[in-house]
């Protein structure tokens, strides 16, 4: 409105205007716009333009510079809403996802310092890598079960409670690890009746042997991880990853080349070294909680009586599925490789390249989808269902936002991309086609990582097991079994099947989420 009378009363000034039978328009007009009344006087008919134009410049200046103010503080409460939707999201998530970035980092220099030293070495390095990361990745979503509860007490301000569930999760986590060694071991004492190069075998054992006994360390790290996140401290665990990543990259250089007069172990000091990092970063998880003085509450829970099977047995209840819906996501993808080795050398080592693009996308939005776990499980202890529902929304729009975002430069790059890796021109031309369904399914999985870690938040985790067999199962492979060999549209085809799996995932999810905030009130 106020436009259009800066408009008709500019049109009034305009060379040629009659000041004598346009004045009371014009007057009337800048009373409206400025908000001030304009004194009458006996000589206004006798003005010349310029006095009107000069008057009006004057009264608009003033006017603006009010609704300068008026836009400042509506800015302001725009970014303070903004800040309070998408800022703490933001804040819990963010030390998340540079603590898994750099884990992605470390894999990657440890295969460069690996492969860089033998390549025998790399190959039983890939080997017995690709079986532990199951191991490890089954471990770590088992310990995802003391998120929410942590959550949910410390949204009701039970300190004491935390400490006891924090003993329940430490004494689970390291019964898991045993469970776990005793099956690494078999299949360590077994890894001959797998096919493998018979020259491997030597290189493969030590190797393996090394990295089972950090496991018990591996799932105390995981245990106070959680613990840390639940009661929204991110950036304590982020900070000893990173350590102890900058370690175990130091170890490298030191036990595989053999450096500083240490001997030159190769494949078996990138072991050992993985394996001491491991060891650092849950001591250094126990020292920070036993010795600073913020977790002094938390401290006597911990000491109050025993770890009871009660606890451990819910930790587990919430653990296991999981551990098993994130195993079944992981096993989608690997067991995609298959059909992919069938296609040839070509597309195995482009989908490689694909994959580790995918990882640093999967590494930035799993972050973010911790943190809405960790703030919807705040809300729920509180009963607080309206914030629930507010906070899996927001942090849905936020990991979509950034996924996009980095979905640009990767569609930008998607002819260069595979060059940092190899210079095979027919590798090239195979990502270049593979990163459109890898961009295409940013959207289904932001959907599901935050549904899913929103039921994780609330504590509805067994539909999870379900609903990730029907979406990695029954839909993702045999799909990409058809569209990649039985169609022949190849590594594309096999890609394409992904989007489907994970929309298919994420919408089960949401809908999951939607009828138990329903039930819960």
């Amino acid at each position: 409105m106020e436009a259009l009378i800066i408009i008709k009363s500019v049109g009034n000034v305009i060379p040629g205007w009659d000041p004598e039978s346009r004045k009371n328009t014009f007057v009337n007009n800048l009373v409206v716009y400025t908000g001030f009344r304009v004194p009458a006087r006996n000589d206004i008919t006798h003005r010349l333009d310029y006095d009107w134009m000069f008057l009006f410049s004057l009264a608009f200046i003033l006017r603006s510079a009010r609704l300068a103010l008026s836009l400042q503080a509506i800015m302001r409460t725009i970014t303070e809403k903004l800040s309070d939707r998408f800022g703490a999201l933001a804040r819990l998530g963010l030390p998340i996802v540079v603590g898994q970035i750099g884990n992605v980092v470390l894999g990657f220099a440890d295969t460069l310092m690996v492969g860089h030293h033998s390549m025998h070495e790399l190959a039983a390095a890939s080997f017995v890598n690709t079986m532990f990361t199951l191991v490890v990745i089954f471990a770590t979503g088992f310990s995802y079960g003391l998120t929410p509860v942590v959550g949910s007490l410390f949204g009701r301000g039970e300190t004491e409670r935390i400490g006891h569930a924090m003993k329940d999760s430490l004494a689970a986590n390291l019964a898991l690890s045993v469970a776990l060694v005793a099956v690494m071991a078999a299949f360590c004492l077994n890894i001959h009746r797998f096919g493998q190069p018979e020259e491997l075998l030597p290189l493969m054992r030590p190797y393996l042997w090394v990295n089972i006994a950090s496991l018990p360390f591996l799932c105390c790290f995981n245990a106070f991880k959680q613990f840390f996140d639940g009661i929204t401290d991110t950036k304590t665990p982020m900070f000893i990853i990173i350590a102890g990543n900058l370690l175990n990259i130091f170890g490298n250089w030191v036990l595989i080349y053999g450096e500083l007069g240490a001997p030159e172990l190769g494949l078996f000091g990138a072991g050992i070294s993985t394996a001491l990092s491991r060891v650092v970063m849950a001591l250094a998880c126990v020292a920070v909680f036993f010795r600073h003085g913020r977790y002094r509450l938390f401290r006597q829970g911990f000491a109050a009586g025993r770890a009871s099977r009660a606890g451990m047995r819910r930790l587990a209840g919430l653990g296991f599925p999981v551990a098993l819906q994130v195993g079944m996501e992981t096993a989608a993808f690997s067991l995609s490789a298959i059909f992919v080795g069938w296609i040839g050398t070509t597309a195995l080592a482009a989908h490689q390249v694909v994959i580790t693009v995918s990882q640093l996308l999967y590494m930035i939005s799993s972050g973010m989808a911790a943190a809405v776990a960790v703030r919807v499980s705040y809300f729920a202890g509180q009963k607080d269902y309206a914030a629930v529902r507010r906070t899996a929304y927001s942090g849905l729009q936020l990991i979509l936002a950034i996924a996009l975002t980095l979905s640009v430069p990767v569609f930008l790059l998607r002819n260069d991309i595979s060059w940092w890796f190899t210079d095979g021109e027919d590798v090239c031309l195979l990502v270049s086609q593979t990163v459109i369904p890898l961009i295409a399914y940013q959207i289904g999985d932001g959907v599901q990582y935050t549904f899913a870690n929103a039921l994780r938040g609330i504590e509805c985790v067994k539909p999870m097991i379900w609903i990730a067999f029907f979406a990695y199962f029954v839909v993702s492979l045999p799909l990409g079994w058809l569209l990649g060999i039985h169609l022949g549209i190849g590594l594309v085809g096999i890609w394409c099947a992904f989007p489907v799996c994970l929309s298919t995932a994420g919408l089960l999810y949401f809908l999951r989420f939607k009828k138990e905030l329903k039930r819960m009130g």
